[in-house]
């Protein structure tokens, strides 16, 4: 992992206005399911489905990017406000870049959790890459931060706590449940 102190990562993700998620391995376990009449099943995690919400409630974005194309995903997105989708993205640093310019954001201000290759290139130009427990061994090498979960198993939910941890809004959003 690209070992930053403690006081960087919180720094890092202080910092963080746009949290963008790739699907599969990050938000589901990286499985494709297909049903005897063709249909593609996805399991997404409500732990994930919460953080999101609850990350969007502190004030950070959240949107996804990511290669392929579902129905299911533009469902998930829905139920959860996430406004920024983008599917079916032949080079996601281009996406990234498009992203940014309409959200009008610096790349430092934006964090993205990805889990194998193709996730890299963005991985390693935003201000904090963070990656899945199970994310491939070079993915895990080059990002900022790892969560303990895998993907589609609640990974998403911890880096939404640590950023709002980071952002000192983590207990605030706790407090109106206790």
């Amino acid at each position: 992992m690209n070992q930053l102190s403690e006081q960087e990562l919180a720094a890092r993700a202080r910092r963080i206005k746009l949290l963008l998620l790739d699907v599969d391995g990050v938000l589901t376990d990286g499985r494709l399911y297909f049903g005897n009449n063709g249909e593609e099943l996805k399991a997404f995690h409500i732990l994930d489905g919460h953080g999101i919400k609850q990350l969007q409630t502190s004030g950070v974005k959240v949107g996804i990017i990511t290669g392929r194309e579902s129905a299911l995903v533009v469902r998930r997105a829905r139920e959860l406000s996430v406004e920024i989708l983008i599917q079916k993205s032949p080079d996601k640093v281009i996406s990234l870049q498009q992203v940014a310019s309409d959200e009008g954001l610096q790349l430092e201000q934006i964090a993205f959790m990805g889990d194998d290759y193709p996730d890299l290139p963005v991985i390693r130009r935003v201000g904090l890459g963070l990656t899945v427990a199970n994310g491939h061994p070079e993915v895990r090498a080059h990002a900022h931060w790892q969560s303990r979960r895998s993907g589609g198993d609640g990974a998403v939910r911890e880096a939404c706590d640590m950023i709002m941890q980071a952002q000192g809004t983590y207990e605030a959003a706790l407090q109106k449940y206790l």
